[in-house]
């Protein structure tokens, strides 16, 4: 009884995960990125960071491609925030232009996205995709989102 438990647990956990693409095979990164960026409820956003090559050890290399990695989806996620539409029918960069406030907001939301999923090539370069929630990022912003 205990082992069924276990096992259905584990399948739960595993299909809980399973929504997660893979971008590298085999230490390579694929051909083609496909993504759905603004999704229903979350918005998500990849980085690919390169290793400096003349860094010593593999450590170093992978965490310099993951800081770069990470800077990199940040920036395209807030690319994708600011085409987002708003309720009164303009998109979110028009309204950062007359607000500085909600600039720093949406600063802060993005450097708070969640790292869900981390790979390295095998020249130890990087790919992160971070992942914001829509809700959390409307409470925020103070505003609601088309």
């Amino acid at each position: 009884m205990n082992k069924l438990l276990i096992v259905a647990c584990g399948a739960l956990l595993l299909a809980g995960c399973g929504g997660q693409k893979e971008y590298v095979k085999k230490g390579e990164l694929s051909k083609t990125l496909e993504q759905e960026a603004v999704q229903k409820k979350v918005i998500e956003s990849i980085g690919i960071g390169a290793a400096d090559a003349k860094l010593e050890n593999s450590t170093q290399r992978k965490a310099t491609s993951r800081n770069a990695a990470i800077v990199a989806a940040q920036y395209e996620m807030l690319s994708m925030v600011k085409g987002v539409e708003l309720e009164g029918g303009i998109r979110v960069e028009k309204a950062m232009e007359t607000d500085s406030v909600l600039q720093t907001k949406i600063d802060a939301a993005i450097k708070g996205a969640e790292i869900v999923k981390t790979e390295w090539t095998n020249d130890d370069g990087c790919l992160v995709t971070l992942r914001l929630d829509k809700k959390r990022l409307q409470d925020m912003m103070g505003v609601k989102f088309k």
